[in-house]
């Protein structure tokens, strides 16, 4: 039985008569809102096979048949193959799209190769395919801040996670140590905050420096390009501009932008810069000016701030800004913190989208419609959840992708505890102790991969797979329909030599490859105990 090796686990798949053998005949019928997918699906199948596939939107003969079938629901999908060809109904057309998955992975590996092989058979086994996600968001963090990823490597990341029938990818795009997003309007973001003249080597305050600089950014046309190439594999690209904290590289291009008004240059170690912006409202107008460039550029409701890990020294220091918080009649930096954060979310729902901020937002008043990613563990998931606001959990112990994957003394900078495959593949975004009604609120889940450690795409396939396949599975079934033995048996017999055929660089699963080890460079390995105390100190101020 071939269908089982479907990844993400289908809801229902079972075998059925024959097989249907494509040929020279073969055509793809779409009508035309579908016209996207039947030209993905070509193009899909096309290198490895050979095969011209005409699309068409008149049936005629065995062949591949897209349709749209809306009270399957949102997303779902049902595929049935046999001697008189394959048909694919979609819910919508993301619905079709991972009908179209599921189609390739019932083909030998090699259809994912990209150059025509004439010793394969291109039988579509006997299968009906019955299958919806569980969760709605079922993303990925890509930060691009610490370490620019060119923008091909970002539209090959793209098709990986349309393959794992993910749907949001999560855009990390400025920080202390890089601007990466073209802002017409203030050019000096890019110009001077997207490059630093060096970078640090590990994690620890006396490791090496790597003495060259590190730069890049996407230009408005690199930006409009992935957001597209994305909607084509039914993926939104949410965008994070992060303010008040983790703004050095803003301040470094625009001084007057911080507390200081002094020259500084872009961040060139890792952690949190105490380089925060200031609160004056030509600070809040700037980056009402960023954020409508941002918006324009990037068309999904959900729009990031970021708002965590902001210090607050700069501001607790400072006469302007103690003024400033005294004639807004503000109590103390959080409530500072929380008014800006609260400055920017107003403009963004003037526009008629919704912030998406870090769980440290909850330290403070939030406007309606926030979403809250919840990273120090749960307790911002349990939390907002409670008070009404909706969530996208990525707890940093379950599904942190940067975070060292064993405990092999060669993992190569090793970071904070392990997060093994099994660990990736018991994550549920829904906290227990939660109401159904506030257990609704939890839209989903989704992974985060920072950079800091990962300056290469060889090295953010590293990272990134297996575990993703892993994570992919989990928000696409949801806890009541696993097995790890049996994900397991799938992923290492059938799905990696499909990542093999792509060109994935992925984790082996007995360790990392010489050439995947960093010898020489310390790590920041913590227990799990270390961990824990750690979170608690830090969501203490969000805690019901």
């Amino acid at each position: 039985m071939t269908s089982p090796t479907v990844l993400p686990r289908p809801v229902t798949a079972r075998t059925a008569p024959g097989e249907f053998l494509l040929d020279r005949a073969t055509a793809i019928t779409a009508p035309a809102p579908l016209a996207t997918a039947a030209v993905w699906l070509q193009s899909a199948l096309r290198p490895a096979t050979g095969l011209p596939l005409p699309v068409t939107e008149e049936e005629s003969g065995p062949g591949i048949v897209l349709t749209l079938r809306p009270e399957l629901g949102a997303e779902a999908y049902r595929l049935e193959s046999g001697p008189t060809g394959v048909r694919i109904e979609g819910g919508d057309p993301g619905g079709v799209l991972h009908g179209c998955q599921t189609l390739l992975q019932l083909l030998p590996p090699r259809i994912y190769r990209r150059a025509r092989i004439t010793d394969e058979r291109w039988a579509v086994p006997g299968a009906v395919v019955e299958d919806a996600p569980h969760f709605r968001w079922r993303g990925v963090m890509l930060d691009v801040a610490r370490h620019f990823l060119p923008k091909r490597e970002v539209l090959r990341f793209i098709e990986l996670m349309a393959m794992h029938r993910l749907n949001t990818l999560h855009l990390h795009l400025t920080d202390d140590q890089g601007w990466r997003v073209e802002i017409l309007s203030r050019p000096r973001l890019t110009g001077t905050g997207g490059w630093r003249r060096t970078s640090q080597l590990g994690s620890t305050i006396d490791d090496l420096t790597e003495d060259r600089p590190h730069g890049g950014f996407y230009t408005q046309d690199d930006i409009r390009e992935i957001v597209a190439r994305a909607a084509e594999h039914g993926i939104t690209v949410v965008p994070e501009i992060d303010v008040p904290g983790h703004s050095q590289a803003a301040v470094a291009a625009y001084p007057e932008l911080g507390v200081t008004g002094e020259p500084v240059e872009v961040m060139t170690r890792w952690g949190v810069s105490p380089h925060v912006l200031n609160t004056e409202e030509s600070t809040i107008d700037f980056f009402r000016e960023v954020f409508d460039e941002v918006m324009a550029l990037f068309p999904g409701t959900f729009i990031g701030v970021g708002g965590d890990e902001c210090p607050k020294e700069q501001w607790r220091n400072d006469p302007r800004t103690r003024q400033l918080m005294a004639e807004r009649g503000l109590a103390d930096e959080n409530a500072l913190q929380a008014w800006f954060v609260a400055r920017v979310a107003a403009h963004v729902a003037e526009r008629g989208r919704r912030v998406f901020g870090w769980d440290e937002i909850l330290e403070g008043e939030l406007p309606p419609g926030a979403v809250v990613a919840s990273w120090r563990g749960m307790t911002g998931a349990v939390t907002a959840a409670r008070r009404g606001y909706d969530v996208v959990s990525c707890p940093d112990d379950q599904v942190y992708l940067d975070y060292r994957q064993s405990e092999h003394p060669d993992e190569p900078i090793p970071v904070s505890v392990p997060v093994t495959l099994e660990d990736a593949y018991a994550f549920d975004p829904v906290p227990a102790g939660l109401s159904g009604e506030q257990a609704a609120r939890v839209l989903g889940g989704q992974a985060n991969l920072w950079t800091e450690h990962v300056d290469t795409p060889r090295m953010v396939d590293y990272y990134a797979f297996p575990r993703l396949c892993a994570v992919a599975e989990a928000l696409w079934c949801g806890p009541g329909r696993r097995d790890f033995d049996e994900f397991r048996t799938r992923l290492y017999g059938a799905h990696l030599p499909r990542l093999d055929a792509i060109g994935v660089e992925y984790r082996a699963r007995t360790g990392p490859l010489p050439w995947q080890t960093r010898p020489g460079l310390v790590g920041a390995p913590a227990t799990r105990a270390e961990r824990e105390e750690h979170m608690n100190r830090r969501v203490a101020a969000i805690r019901t």
